[in-house]
Formats: structure tokens, C-alpha cells, sequence
């Protein structure tokens, strides 16, 4: 039995998928520093030791994301757009008309044909504000875990209207709210709803493509108070994968098949 490997080499996290037969059969990430293709294939030795593989079973190493070109052991490399593409429309069972991506350090719309290939995306990655950058950025300045913004948002009976759209000024205005003794649940969910306003836009009056359904993908989904907002300002329910830091990177090792 043959694996294939994707490898996802982000502005923030490298992810590693091993599939066979268009599953993933194991998977791990690491946080992104200097030394990316070491880092990578560490994953590779880390994946291949736990399955006891060996080279001969391994049958391509595909990579993607911001740093794919400084994979040089890679077989094959694949843009993010396609392998994000690929990966969710098979995860999703076929199921997958348009992509919302929250990414490090962009956010992107990816619309697919009825047979899972791009049809047309759109990009915002010249402002980090609704990326996973502004999220982490946030949670340092409230000194609050990421992973508690979800149930700390449920928590808020309203969002905060929060008036800047840019990183920098957001950062100042959450610090200005603090000192007001504004509860950090309501900055919290206000932040929710202002990147889910940021996601609508880019969205325009194309929400959806065919029958199909929309779905949010990339680390920032797993916060349910994201979620919660976007199908709020959507007005329509939106799916998640179960790992969804992974769809990349799984699209990258299925992309030669």
C-alpha cells in the first residue's frame, strides 16, 4: 500500500497530512519559524515513524502555501487555492460550492464548479484584520486564550459595534474599551461580527454557487463564535470539517491522483 503526503507551509503553522485512498490517515502541524523545510520534513519522519513506513512507501511528497518553493525535497508543489479546492470538495463528499478561507494572513472566497475545480475566488490579503493574525493580535491585547473566545462570545447578550476596520486602529480601540471596563465578551463577539462583516463583503451578492453548500475553512473556523457570527450576517448555515487546519495541506497530497 502506497501514501501520498501533503504539506502545507503557512504564514503561521506548517500542516502534514499522509493519505491513502482519499483519506487522511494521519496528520500533525507545528507552529512556522525560520528553517520551514526542516521543520516540514520532521513532520514527514514524525508521520512515517508512527505508521512504521519506509521510503518505498511513500509515493509523492506534494507541498503548498506561502512557503512551498523552499521545499526542494518536494516531488510537487500546488497553489493553496487549488488544494484548498480539491482537499474540502472531497472531504465534503462532493457537498462544497463555496470556500470561506481564514487563513494567517488572508481571507479568501473560493467558488467551485459542480465537479470540485475553481471556478473563481477573491482574495484580501493586503489588510490582516479578519485573518488569523487580528484573532491572535486580539487575544494578546485582551490576555485571553484564542481558544476561549468561542464560549466567552455565547456569553455576550450583544456585540460591541467596534468602529475600526484596520488592525492597528482595532488594537487601539480594544485597548481604549478595557480601560472603559467594557467586558471582554462583548469586545469579543464584536470582533466575531466585524470580521464576519468583512467575510460578507468580500462575499458580495454571490454568497452561493449552485445547490451546493458554503463552508468555512482553516484554523480561525474552529472558534464557534466565528461561526456563530457569520451565519448570523450571512443569514444562511455554514459547515465546518471536523479538522479543518488540514484541508490544505490534504488537498496538496491528493492533488496527483
Amino acid at each position: 500500500m502506497s501514501f501520498r503526503i501533503g504539506l502545507d507551509l503557512g504564514s503561521t503553522a506548517i500542516k502534514m497530512v499522509l493519505a491513502d485512498d482519499y483519506k487522511i490517515e494521519w496528520s500533525k502541524l507545528v507552529a512556522t519559524a525560520p528553517g520551514q523545510e526542516a521543520l516540514a520534513l520532521e513532520l514527514v519522519k514524525d508521520a512515517m515513524s508512527a505508521r512504521g513506513l519506509g521510503e518505498g512507501d511513500i509515493e509523492n511528497i506534494s507541498a503548498t502555501g506561502y512557503g512551498k518553493k523552499l521545499m526542494s525535497g518536494a516531488g510537487h508543489t500546488v497553489d493553496e487555492i487549488s488544494a484548498n479546492a480539491g482537499g474540502l470538495f472531497r472531504l465534503s463528499e462532493g457537498r462544497c460550492r463555496t470556500i470561506i478561507n481564514i487563513g494567517g494572513q488572508d481571507l479568501k472566497v473560493i467558488n467551485l464548479t459542480d465537479n470540485g475545480k475553481v471556478a473563481d475566488f477573491k482574495m484580501n490579503d493586503k489588510c490582516a484584520a479578519g485573518t488569523g493574525r487580528f484573532f491572535e493580535q486580539a487575544a494578546r491585547i485582551l490576555d485571553t486564550p484564542l481558544e476561549t473566545f468561542g464560549e466567552m462570545s455565547k456569553m455576550a447578550d450583544e456585540p460591541l459595534e467596534l468602529n475600526s476596520t484596520c488592525v492597528v486602529f482595532a488594537e487601539s480601540e480594544i485597548v481604549s474599551l478595557l480601560a472603559k471596563g467594557v467586558p471582554k465578551e462583548r469586545i469579543i463577539k464584536g470582533l466575531h461580527h466585524s470580521v464576519a462583516r468583512r467575510v460578507a463583503n468580500l462575499l458580495g451578492k454571490h454568497k452561493t454557487r449552485g445547490d451546493g453548500d458554503v463552508w468555512l475553512d482553516g484554523g480561525p473556523s474552529q472558534n464557534a463564535g466565528l461561526l456563530e457570527a457569520l451565519e448570523d450576517e450571512l443569514l444562511m448555515e455554514v459547515k465546518v470539517l471536523p479538522n479543518p487546519q488540514y484541508t490544505v495541506a490534504f488537498g496538496a497530497a491528493i492533488s496527483t491522483m
